[in-house]
């Protein structure tokens, strides 16, 4: 996405609520009671190391259900790298630092190695101009070049990125900021996943992707409808 937060975003989530309105949220229960307890507790244990845990799935999930269905990468959807200089206050590099951590996720997912270093590169250059270099290693270009050739570590690192900045803001008392990433990186995947084809509401498996997004959207605006008033969010 090439714009900073603006009415485009508006406009995107309007669509999902209405394309979303008519998704049937149903689950189907567990009949292992054994194995959803062992889920229960695996939760339990996560949510007891970490102060404040990540609210939304990461960037990762819409990203890879695109893989999954075959659709091809297009770096043009990516905001560009050289727009990280025009980022000048703290909203708009808050923003911004998760659009560029789902564009992140979105270069990993499809193995684009140089472009998973620059987005990288770029993410760590708002995490220190936001003053929060402490929820992300200095070594952590370093790790993700060292693990290119294994996914699976590769989304760990970064997935870890982006609970650790969550949790690093909120201890921080700067849940504003932590609002303003988490709401970045969901509106720049939603922005993939709509624009990846000219075809998209035509396609039901994309549509499958955008309404299975109606829950983390509810998620979002609960969110965000918490902090509204705040100065830094406004």
């Amino acid at each position: 996405m090439k714009l900073l937060f603006n009415p485009k975003i508006a406009i995107i989530l309007s669509a999902v609520v209405l394309l979303v309105s008519a998704c049937n949220m149903n689950r189907k229960p567990s009949g292992n009671n054994e194995q959803s307890g062992e889920k229960l507790e695996k939760a339990n244990v996560e949510e007891s190391v970490r102060e404040f845990v990540y609210p939304l799935p990461t960037a990762f999930e819409a990203t890879e259900m695109l893989n999954r269905i075959g659709a091809a990468y297009i770096l043009t959807l990516s905001n560009p790298l050289s727009n990280v200089e025009r980022y000048l206050t703290e909203k708009s590099k808050a923003i911004n630092l998760g659009i560029y951590g789902a564009d992140l996720s979105y270069a990993s997912t499809y193995n684009q190695k140089q472009a998973t270093i620059d987005y990288m590169d770029v993410s760590k250059k708002l995490v220190d101009a936001l003053n929060i270099s402490g929820a992300v290693g200095e070594d952590i270009i370093d790790q993700i070049e060292a693990n290119q050739d294994n996914k699976d570590s590769l989304v760990s690192i970064i997935t870890n990125t982006f609970y650790d900045t969550y949790e690093f803001l909120n201890q921080a008392d700067r849940g504003s900021v932590s609002m303003l990433v988490l709401a970045g990186s969901w509106v720049e995947a939603l922005y993939i996943v709509t624009h990846i084809t000219e075809d998209t509401f035509q396609n039901k498996e994309m549509v499958k992707i955008v309404m299975d997004q109606k829950a983390s959207l509810n998620t979002l605006v609960e969110l965000m409808s918490v902090v509204k008033d705040n100065p830094a969010i406004a």
